[in-house]
């Protein structure tokens, strides 16, 4: 035990190399590897190709020397290679008993150079460490050719040198040996500085971003003109930027908005908290405490929806995962609005069944339909049915629809589209914002536009809809989070509401 919390932190003190290093150590392994593949099949190509040359010009001269036999006799032939001869090289003709008759230097006129014994016409080739004959201790290549004359067996043999094309071998290898380390010095000082001056622009974005703090969200990297991944980061870095600042701006928003809508019951609640504990008789109080009860009832569904909309906000609402029957979650709702509110009501309900949760979208249903009891002006038409998408709830009242600008908008927290009316009558401007944010919650979607009579129109739109129940099978679903189509179901809607 001991000895694993001991290695645990050595694990961890364990610096790697930094890009730099990395890049240039590669670079580096990566020529060396190349440099050493490349020379020993450039040394075994080069062995080749001496080898070959060597071979064919002894072939020729072999060749040259059976033409003098062929077309004069024996003795010209001899005469041919004695003033043919030159260093690195000694030719023989040896006669049918295998003696020299001819050879092109002195030392070579007693001791054949070779045992071979090709047939006429036949050329036969070997590679000797040495010449016993001429005491030449070098390595070399014999090629020995039989000729036929007079019904007599000649052979030609020619012994070449391989000293020269070892000697060149070796001259190479040590070039490459000699001239590696140079060029891997080189490699690697020109990929250290080349990737530190890429690294280079990374520090400066890096510079950049660390100046830029909470108070000055609205500063920006620059972008190099490179067109290549640092480019990339630099834009990237400036929308990760413009995103904190957006983000920053929408929470000290929220901050002042729910501050401000929490100052007026709180102030109500201690001006009469103050007066009551003044008058000793207890009057005031039982005159008060009707208005102070409704403060803090107010006050307590504001910290509810804002709990509410903050758990959206951070992924921590949770949802159940059941079948619902929709259009009763809606009847109920009906009915609860029944009781208040002193508009008609034309409902139409279809049998639809969603997966979802049924208290959530209780909530989002109420917070709709209190909106449209809101601002109708005697009329509220609920409808529930099932499309080739799922299934679409559509309310319509004939109060005036949300103008063009503001469709969108209206589903943000706090937004009053008509700031002038009191926040007793108007809400707190949070309904439609949580509508929006459950909406997304159950891959569905929610948008405003106007009805077919003129009044204001909205739609709440399922997709996740249950197998097998009506609707099911009418079509493939839209996709979760946006409406279907730009325009509502009678063509003169607005686009999707953002949720």
């Amino acid at each position: 035990m001991d000895a694993d919390k001991v290695a645990a932190p050595a694990r961890e003190e364990r610096v790697r190399w930094g890009v730099r290093k990395r890049a240039t150590a590669t670079a580096v392994l990566v020529v060396a590897a190349a440099l050493v593949v490349g020379g020993l099949v450039l040394l075994v190509l080069l062995q080749t190709s001496l080898r070959a040359a060597t071979e064919t010009s002894a072939r020729r001269q072999a060749a040259d020397v059976i033409a003098q036999i062929s077309g004069q006799d024996v003795s010209e032939a001899a005469q041919y290679i004695v003033s043919t001869a030159h260093t690195g090289r000694y030719v023989q003709i040896l006669g049918p008993g295998g003696d020299v008759v001819a050879a092109s230097v002195p030392a070579a006129t007693t001791v054949p150079l070779t045992s071979l014994q090709p047939g006429p016409g036949q050329t036969l080739s070997e590679d000797v460490s040495g010449l016993r004959g001429v005491g030449d201790s070098d390595s070399y290549l014999i090629v020995a050719t039989g000729v036929s004359v007079g019904g007599r067996l000649y052979t030609v043999v020619v012994a070449a040198t391989l000293q020269v094309q070892a000697d060149t071998l070796a001259t190479v290898a040590w070039f490459f040996l000699g001239a590696t380390p140079l060029l891997l010095a080189v490699v690697g000082v020109a990929v250290w500085v080349l990737v530190g001056r890429s690294l280079r622009q990374v520090e400066r974005i890096r510079g950049q971003v660390a100046g830029i703090s909470a108070r000055s969200l609205d500063g920006r990297v620059d972008v190099p003109p490179t067109a290549d991944e640092i480019q990339s980061l630099a834009e990237t870095m400036n929308m990760m930027l413009g995103r904190l600042e957006a983000s920053d701006r929408e929470q000290r928003r929220f901050v002042s908005d729910a501050s401000h809508e929490l100052r007026s019951p709180l102030a109500t609640l201690s001006a009469g908290v103050e007066i009551a504990a003044a008058d000793p008789s207890g009057a005031t109080w039982q005159e008060m405490k009707t208005i102070l009860a409704g403060e803090t009832a107010r006050m307590r569904y504001l910290v509810e929806d804002l709990l509410t909309l903050a758990k959206t906000n951070d992924g921590g609402l949770r949802l159940e995962s059941a079948e619902v029957d929709l259009d009763d979650v809606l009847n109920e709702e009906v009915r609860r609005l029944r009781s208040t509110s002193v508009r008609s009501l034309e409902v139409s309900l279809e049998p639809a069944r969603v997966i979802g949760d049924p208290r959530r979208l209780g909530q989002v249903l109420r917070n709709v339909l209190d909106n449209a009891d809101r601002h109708a002006v005697s009329r509220i038409s609920i409808r529930v049915r099932n499309t080739g998408n799922g299934a679409l709830i559509t309310i319509d009242n004939d109060g005036p629809p949300v103008p063009g600008p503001d469709r969108e908008r209206i589903f943000d927290r706090f937004v009053r589209l008509d700031e002038s009316r009191s926040r007793e009558g108007g809400g707190s401007g949070l309904g439609l914002a949580i509508a929006a944010a459950i909406m997304a919650a159950h891959h569905g979607w929610i948008r405003t536009g106007d009805a077919p009579d003129g009044g204001c129109r909205f739609e709440l739109g399922f997709t996740r809809i249950v197998p097998g129940h009506p609707g099911a099978n009418a079509g493939t679903a839209g996709r979760a989070g946006t409406a279907p189509s730009a325009k509502g179901s009678d063509g003169t809607g607005q686009g999707p509401a953002r949720v």
